[in-house]
């Protein structure tokens, strides 16, 4: 009488020490592998198989590549989020030349993907047949991310993902190493740095290094508004902000915030943990993290507790090639603001303070000699009165002049805010100047 043979391998261990000294006695990694050679068996096991060690089992990043797990359904309780099958196509790879996926952002049924040097397109849940001509038709398909096509343009978001922000179809986000800032729409990508701020962005981002260069849509005046913070403390930070319908940057704010953000038509920013315990230090008041702005119960021009004065500086450049006496400075706007300062390429003017409205005689014979804007028909006016000092050549200088003479000249002007100084609006700027005959 015979019997069958049966051979049967039961789990091998294989221990293996690291060659380490300095490291402890349990320091040891398991390789486990089990053969089942029986026959008619009711044990099951993994087959044999063919594999190679490698000695360098260190983690690897692939930094331009997109991975998805399964699904997750909360309605039905099927949660696959953590299941990664090896033996389906479930990972997309971009352009490794064009640096690493910094930022995916999903709209609609499309899916947005930020390189360092580069932006993409993918389709979700549907794929695209190309024509002969190179249009796609969008078909069905049971595939998660469909085909990656990328942006006509050779930007990225470079390691700044969080200057990305959003409004409508609309997309904003800075290219610190183009120096650049850009705007993602239906029209393709556009650079918005280049409306009259190009050699403003190309020196602040080009000084960003490792600094953060934080974006936010406000939806309170619909602009998009820009914090560039560089890593270096001997470099300022600019909070700047870009309005769509002038299609230029409009204002500039002194407030440095670490993130910014828009709920329910209000928008918010939060303060930086350093300048927090600096005011705490210095007051001994505890500032809060997320503050509301275009709060009608705090002044205007207030930001973390700390009050600030509105400043604008302006420009007088036309007939440049033509020198000329400036006479007078004019605005259109609030009572609250004065002149700090009227220089030219060769004089300068007094300053200007604010307009008082004179209540009695007395008052009005005073301010005629005060060197303060007058108000005349709902406008603000004054004289410019030349205080520069003599220089070699000159036969009529300082208050003999009539004016400021110059070719140009720069003013800066400047508001401050209470509680009743309302908004301190200010519409336009001008001034008269004639002519130099000297």
């Amino acid at each position: 009488m015979s019997f069958p043979l049966q051979i049967k391998y039961y789990n091998t261990y294989v221990l293996k020490k690291i060659a380490d000294s300095s490291l402890s006695d349990r320091s040891w990694y398991v390789e486990e592998s089990r053969i089942r050679g029986g026959y008619n068996n009711v044990q099951t096991g993994l087959s044999p198989r063919a594999f190679l060690v490698s000695e360098n089992n260190a983690q690897e990043n692939l930094s331009n590549s997109i991975i998805y797990s399964g699904i997750f359904n909360s309605r039905t309780g099927i949660n696959q989020s953590n299941q990664f099958p090896s033996g389906q196509d479930i990972t997309r790879t971009v352009d490794p030349s064009k640096g690493s996926i910094q930022k995916l952002y999903a709209e609609n049924t499309n899916l947005t993907i930020f390189q360092e040097r580069k932006v993409n397109r993918a389709l979700i849940d549907k794929d695209a047949v190309y024509t002969q001509e190179g249009v796609p038709m969008q078909t069905t398909s049971n595939v998660v991310i469909g085909a990656i096509q990328p942006y006509a343009g050779e930007f990225g978001i470079s390691t700044n993902p969080e200057s990305f922000a959003v409004y409508g179809y609309r997309k904003y986000f800075t290219d610190a190493k183009q120096g650049s800032v850009l705007r993602l729409s239906q029209d393709g990508i556009t650079e918005i740095s280049n409306y009259g701020m190009y050699d403003f962005f190309r020196d602040q981002l080009g000084s960003l290094s490792s600094g953060k260069a934080i974006g936010g849509y406000d939806i309170h005046n619909k602009c998009y508004t820009l914090s560039i913070q560089p890593a270096s403390s001997s470099l300022a930070p600019q909070t700047i902000s870009f309005d769509e319908n002038v299609k230029g940057w409009t204002s500039r704010y002194s407030y440095i915030p670490s993130n910014m953000f828009s709920v329910q038509n209000n928008f918010y920013s939060t303060v930086r943990s350093q300048e927090k315990i600096e005011k705490y230090n210095a007051t001994g008041q505890e500032i809060g993290d997320i503050y509301q702005h275009y709060n009608d119960n705090v002044n205007r021009g207030n930001f973390y507790a700390t009050q600030y004065t509105s400043e604008i500086q302006s420009i007088f450049n036309i007939n440049p090639s033509v020198v000329k006496n400036f006479q007078t400075i004019n605005y259109e706007g609030g009572p609250n603001w004065s002149m700090t300062s009227f220089v030219t390429n060769e004089d300068q003017a007094n300053a200007i303070g604010v307009f008082n409205m004179p209540l009695t005689l007395a008052d009005m014979e005073v301010s005629l000699l005060k060197n303060e804007f007058k108000q005349k028909e709902d406008k603000y006016f004054a004289d410019l009165i030349n205080t520069s000092a003599f220089t070699q050549g000159e036969v009529i200088y300082g208050k003999s002049v009539s004016g400021v003479k110059g070719f140009f000249a720069t003013v800066s002007l400047q508001a401050t805010n209470t509680a009743t100084s309302g908004t301190n609006e200010l519409f336009a700027i001008s001034t008269n100047y004639k002519e130099s005959s000297y």
